[in-house]
């Protein structure tokens, strides 16, 4: 057993050894059709680490040549393999501008925006790269409304924009929890400004109403009153929009709450002017 487990790997080093000096040999050739064969051969036996790099040595020869079109199709392809997904956005569009008119350039500009969705980072993580996703893909579905990607490219949109939601929802909900009411209440009101067709509108115009009622809680008296009405009115549109949510007997603890602080409020201020 041991003595066959000794050939297999001796065979696998032999053969590794081979590859390595037959890639040598290709790279050391000063015809670059040798290289570019060897590149596509590679490439289809999804080598593509060295498919890349005889690419690149071919690329800077061939450019302006009908052959720089394919090759430089198969090099953006190559690193989108790799998963160099930053890179592969790049020369996807860097083809497409390039060669605008050519049967790849739809594709091109679909592959462009897809590598920067596949780069886009899980809603907790900064969404910088899912912004230019989104800008990439709307640009793509304006582009070519009826390409056989519509329908994908609609669904990654959609799959992005909820990615975005989730990120605005969970930062707003953060400040709530940290006890920065006012971060909150400006982070709900960006919310329902941003996602006005979002289902967690709902729940979103609830804590608002909490944040609000929370803050004047905190206030100083001089602005309690005035906060105390603030949160009143976020209850009277919160309950006028979704009058059977679940949230609606909690709102309806701080409107009555409020009521009774304000009328609190003002009947000592009565109380103060006839001393």
């Amino acid at each position: 057993m041991q003595k066959n487990t000794y050939f297999a790997i001796t065979f696998v080093l032999l053969l590794f050894t081979t590859a390595c000096s037959d890639f040598r040999k290709i790279q050391k050739s000063s015809d670059w059709q040798v290289k570019y064969d060897a590149a596509l051969e590679y490439y289809q036996n999804k080598d593509y680490y060295r498919a890349i790099v005889l690419l690149e040595e071919v690329l800077p020869i061939i450019r302006g040549t009908k052959t720089a079109e394919e090759a430089q199709y198969y090099y953006a392809y190559a690193h989108y393999y790799e998963r160099k997904y930053i890179l592969s956005s790049h020369y996807f569009k860097n083809f497409y501008d390039t060669y605008t008119r050519s049967q790849y350039a739809t594709e091109s500009l679909y592959m462009h925006a897809y590598s920067l969705y596949l780069q886009s980072p899980v809603p907790n993580l900064d969404q910088s790269s899912t912004f230019e996703a989104i800008e990439a893909m709307q640009l793509f579905i304006n582009k070519y409304p009826y390409s056989e990607y519509k329908d994908k490219a609609e669904q990654i949109l959609d799959e992005l924009q909820a990615k975005l939601e989730l990120k605005a929802y969970d930062n707003a909900i953060l400040y709530y929890k940290l006890e920065n009411y006012k971060a909150a209440i400006i982070a709900f009101n960006n919310f329902q400004k941003d996602f006005p067709d979002s289902e967690l509108n709902e729940e979103i115009s609830y804590w608002k109403v909490a944040a609000q009622f929370k803050l004047a809680e905190q206030s100083i008296l001089v602005k309690q009153k005035e906060r105390y009405y603030t949160t009143i009115e976020y209850y009277q549109t919160f309950i006028d929009k979704y009058p059977n949510s679940k949230f609606v007997d909690d709102a309806e603890n701080i409107y009555e709450t409020c009521v009774e602080k304000i009328g609190k409020d003002t009947s000592d201020s009565n109380a103060s002017i006839k001393q």
